[in-house]
């Protein structure tokens, strides 16, 4: 039996995912409310402390996601679901390390605005619009992707995964190019 094969015939553990997606509504919701507090919060640091350094780590972080989750596509199309599953579990912890930080960024420096005029100021203010909305609407939806893998629910996390996936790297790579178009007005 191949290792697709195996882990297709586990069970799934419907109990389980049910209690999981309620839990992924709370912390989509929760995360939704921090990200549009952190607008609004500006709390201080200590002295001689500093989160100036953190866009470039964004920027990478976000590139590695790409990354591994083009990684992760192709181990699961090779038929490798340990890697597949390994890969998808660094892209999470990957996407929770972007968050916090992101947020911690947020609530401890006032906004960058982006200085380009012209069509390049319309076409980062495009990329900018649609990887916000895109990680906002992709975010509850990859957590139940994750939860569908995770319970075993195959023909779930497939159909979810079809359009989840592109969304999620379509976020992973305009983050970084973003960041890159506002480098020069940080």
């Amino acid at each position: 039996m191949s290792e697709r094969s195996e882990w297709l015939a586990k069970p799934a553990n419907e109990e389980l995912a049910r209690k999981l997606r309620v839990v992924a509504w709370v912390v989509s919701a929760l995360v939704l409310v921090l990200v549009a507090l952190m607008q609004r919060i500006r709390l201080p640091l200590p002295e001689g402390w500093s989160t100036e350094m953190l866009p470039p780590f964004h920027a990478a972080v976000n590139a590695a996601g790409a990354v591994v989750l083009i990684a992760a596509l192709v181990f699961i199309k090779q038929g490798k679901v340990a890697l597949h599953r390994a890969a998808m579990l660094f892209a999470m912890v990957l996407s929770v390390l972007f968050l916090l930080s992101y947020v911690a960024y947020h609530m401890t420096n006032d906004p960058t605005r982006f200085g380009g005029e012209g069509a390049i100021r319309g076409f980062y203010f495009f990329l900018l619009i649609t990887h916000i909305v895109s990680a906002a609407v992709s975010f509850p939806f990859i957590l139940f992707t994750f939860i569908a893998a995770w319970t075993n629910r195959f023909a779930a996390h497939r159909k979810l995964a079809r359009w989840v996936f592109p969304l999620w790297l379509y976020v992973a790579v305009t983050g970084p190019v973003c960041y890159l178009m506002l480098k020069p007005y940080y």
